[in-house]
């Protein structure tokens, strides 16, 4: 994620103070439509980013399972991951309480029915759950090291040969996030690059 040239906050705030303005966004995703209530102080309030849109288009799941979108924002990297695999149970969680707030109206909105909205910071919200996949459009506006804390933190709530996918702009963290994946999960994997961005998986093995 990157921050709005004209916020005062950034997206990882947990209850933003500027005024809400609300909109809608109508969107192509895998081939499908989708609708997004959005407002300010929420990222990419006006279209879904190119960021997220290319983790949506390249991301991999399991058709069978439980699937985690990390900092949410309105919804859009779980809403269609749940619509693409209703057998999914997919769990979205966001610090920025106007964005759960969004995420739980997008979620009917779009007739999802396997997805569940969560506030808190991290992974406490789902500390008690365990993941096949967990998805990641980071809030890079917060900080690299919140970043670093998302990638580290995941292999607590992740099964065996479950996958970490997160997308980052090229030009942050190039070296240091591949070798971080390294790190925390023995591998990493590009699963995509377009526009600037590129698509990390690491793959996370009980036995390491």
């Amino acid at each position: 994620m990157n921050q709005d040239k004209n916020s005062t906050e950034h997206y990882f705030s947990a209850q933003p103070t500027s005024k809400e303005r609300f909109g809608l966004v109508r969107t192509t995703l895998c081939h499908r439509n989708f609708e997004f209530l959005t407002a300010s102080s929420v990222f990419s309030k006006r279209r879904v980013d190119l960021g997220t849109r290319l983790l949506i288009e390249s991301m991999i799941l399991p058709k069978t399972g439980c699937v985690l979108d990390i900092g949410c924002g309105y919804g859009a990297v779980g809403i269609v991951a749940a619509k693409l695999y209703p057998d999914l149970q997919v769990l979205m969680t966001d610090v920025n309480i106007r964005a759960v707030r969004l995420a739980r109206k997008n979620v009917p909105l779009n007739k999802v029915f396997n997805a569940e909205v969560r506030y808190g910071h991290f992974y406490e919200p789902v500390e008690d759950l365990v993941f096949d996949c967990i998805l990641s459009n980071p809030p890079v506006s917060a900080g690299m090291e919140t970043v670093k804390t998302i990638v580290t933190q995941a292999p607590r709530v992740m099964a065996d040969k479950a996958s970490f996918q997160m997308v980052i702009r090229s030009k942050i963290g190039a070296k240091a996030l591949p070798a971080l994946f390294k790190e925390t999960f023995g591998n990493c994997t590009v699963l995509a690059r377009e526009s600037g961005f590129r698509v990390l998986m690491g793959q996370h093995s009980t036995a390491c």
